[in-house]
Formats: structure tokens, sequence, C-alpha cells
């Protein structure tokens, strides 16, 4: 590696232990995901025991309470452990996410007893979440939603279908938005599914362009049986449960664009100080510095942003605009950065004896997942002009 080749990511960081604990991820980083990363990938394989290892190591719980065995660290410093991982391997970064979503409902609205018994598994016991949203007919309109939760007594029963769900058919625990009142946004309850529960079946995962090694998965439920310990929060407040978690949760997207088009940034350096035409180094065209110049600068544009975001939300104050302005940036941002790395290096960014190729291709699903960013303009706007008025 060259003086000018790719150089760690200077971080600014709270205190001595987030420095040592960014430390700590890189290490497990280059000895666990990076050697096996575009290898697993290719052959569309989950790394079960990566999660596994990230759990015991408490990187599944960075940002939750340590009384439940979270790591009590600030999402300022979680979303920068999610860069580094999604540099590694998207599939370890967003599945972290995911994970982290997964948590979200039963952390900040269950009960205290609801708490004790099932976040110490779920934060640093193995355990893999999901968060199931999403419908085959309502993705970007929620609110909509159609699978249905019924009660007799103590006990609910769960029908319907949710679709693109993250780590479908592998999780350990989901949580379920299911309607349990009238149409829209009041008739929806959250629920704290098992993965294992009876009359639960996972389609075959879909094959997508990019992270071949995360499944994702529709998910049917058949008469799910649940008692009414597992509802988290009160009948009707799902969806408000729900979208405190994805404002949270998109920052959570933002940091892995980041890292994802950092890790096409440091490809491309490391590409061009090594490769010569026309008898001088690539580092000596003006075009191409310009080019690399533009993509460090939108990635710290895009890290700036999110952190800013994320120290609002620290301090308990608004950041839902912020969130979304986040994910909205951050995720075009990588697009752009990953597109330009590929050109960058011509033929050989187009092959898969690189990784720039790989970086595109799942670049692409961070622009929609979690609120696509047509939903995040929408939210933006709605922050700056007031709502829609749907009038004539």
């Amino acid at each position: 590696m060259t003086d000018h080749g790719p150089q760690p990511v200077e971080r600014q960081l709270p205190t001595e232990e987030a420095r040592d604990l960014i430390s700590l991820v890189r290490e497990l980083v280059q000895r666990e995901i990076e050697p096996h990363a575009a290898e697993e990938e290719d052959a569309g394989h989950f790394p079960r025991q990566v999660f596994g290892l990230l759990s015991a190591s408490g990187l599944l719980a960075l940002p939750y309470a340590e009384e439940f065995g979270g790591g009590d660290q600030p999402y300022e410093v979680y979303l920068q452990v999610l860069e580094e991982l999604a540099a590694a391997r998207l599939t370890v970064g967003l599945g972290v996410s995911v994970h982290t979503l997964a948590c979200h409902a039963l952390a900040g609205y269950g009960t205290k007893e609801q708490q004790q018994e099932h976040l110490p598994a779920m934060l640093g016991g193995g355990l893999l979440g999901a968060y199931c949203l999403s419908e085959p007919s309502s993705g970007s309109d929620a609110a909509s939603l159609r699978t249905r939760a019924t009660r007799t007594g103590d006990t609910w029963a769960i029908e319907g279908t949710k679709a693109w769900i993250t780590h479908g058919g592998v999780a350990d625990f989901y949580t379920v938005l299911a309607r349990t009142g009238g149409e829209g946004a009041r008739g929806i309850t959250a629920f704290l599914v098992p993965g294992d529960a009876a009359g639960l079946t996972a389609a075959p995962p879909e094959r997508k362009m990019g992270m071949k090694g995360s499944p994702t998965a529709q998910l049917h439920f058949d008469g799910v049986e649940v008692s009414d310990a597992r509802r988290i929060g009160a009948e009707g407040q799902g969806f408000a449960i729900a979208l405190s978690a994805l404002d949270s949760g998109r920052l959570g997207i933002a940091a892995c664009a980041i890292g994802v088009a950092q890790a096409a940034l440091d490809q491309a350096l490391a590409f061009v100080a090594e490769r010569r035409q026309f008898g001088r180094p690539l580092s000596d065209f003006q075009g191409l510095r310009f080019m690399l110049a533009d993509m460090a600068t939108q990635i710290e544009a895009g890290r700036s942003l999110y952190l800013a975001a994320a120290r609002l939300r620290d301090q308990g104050r608004p950041f839902s605009k912020q969130a979304a302005m986040a994910k909205l940036f951050c995720t075009d941002a990588g697009m752009r950065v990953t597109t330009d790395a590929v050109q960058l290096m011509g033929g050989y960014g187009y092959t898969a004896d690189f990784p720039a190729e790989r970086y595109m291709r799942e670049a692409k699903v961070l622009q929609i997942v979690e609120g696509t960013n047509q939903i995040q303009r929408m939210v933006v706007a709605r922050h700056l002009a007031g709502p829609e008025s749907h009038s004539g």
C-alpha cells in the first residue's frame, strides 16, 4: 500500500471506550468477515456464525440499555460501528441494523416484565431478529397492511403474509405489525413472535440482484398463536411504534450506505495507485483525480449528515426530518460513488475479480429499503411545507 492509497477512516468518537470499540470491530472484520465476503456472497451463504460472534462480542446490542445486556452506546457510536461492518460486507452491516430495528419495539415500548424476560436473549444471547411490516400489497403504504390478529381470551391468532423480510426464515424472533382494529394506522398492533411458532412458514428466499448472502423472504402466518403477553405496547399503538423504529432504522441504512461507498472508494484508490497507462500511474490523470475527489466529498458529507442526526437522537431531540435527509442523501451518494468506482476501474471494475461491481449492486437496494428515497423526499417536504392538502 502506498502512502496515498486507502487509509482507515479518521473517526470523531466521544470517548476512549468508543475508540477501543472501533479497534475491536476492525480486528474482527479483518479476521472473520473480509476474507470470506466475496466468496460467500457469490455462493449465497448466510454468515450465521458471524452473527453469533457479534452477539457474543456485544455488537448486536450496542444502542440498548446495559441492564438488559446492551452496550449502552450512543447512536453516534453504534452507527460508526455499523459503517465499518457494512464496508466489509453489507449482508453483515445491514443484518445488524435489521436486528437492532427488531429489538426497538420491545426495548422502547415493552413492559419491564417483557423486557426482563426477552431482551437479554435478544441482545446478547445469540438470537437474531427480523422486522415484519411490509406486505405484498403494502410497502410504501404500510398503514394499509392486511395481516390480521384476532383475539380469543388471552391468545391472538395471526393470519396473513409479510413480504421483503430480511432474515425471513432464519430469524429466531420477529417483531410483527398486524391489524387488530379498523382500517388505517390506528388499527395496528405490534407483537413479538418466536421464529419457531406453529403455523409460521417462510417462502423460498427472493432471487436478488445483490446481497445474495442475506435471505429476503415472504413469511406466511397461518393461524399463528401468540399470547397477549407478547403484545408490545397498547392495542392500536403498533403503527406509531413502527414509525419510531423506522426513524432510527433509516440512520442505520444511511451508515451502511456510507460504509459501502467508502469500501468502493478504497478499492478505486488502490487500483489507481497500482495501475499505469501511457507510462504514468492512473493517479496522475486529472480526470480520475477529480472523480476521486468528488467521491470522497460525497462520503464525508453523508457521514456528517447521519452523525448530525444521530447526535440529535442521542440528545432526545426530534430527528425524523434529519433521519430522512440522511437516508436519502447517503444512499443516493452510495449509488453514485459505487457506479463511479466501476467506471474508474474500466473493464476490471465490471468483473467479479474485484469487489467494485458487488458494491454497485448492493448500493442499489439501500435506495429502496426502509422507505424508498421517494418516500424520504415526501417526509422531508412534509416537515418543510406541511402535509399535502389532497383537495380538488
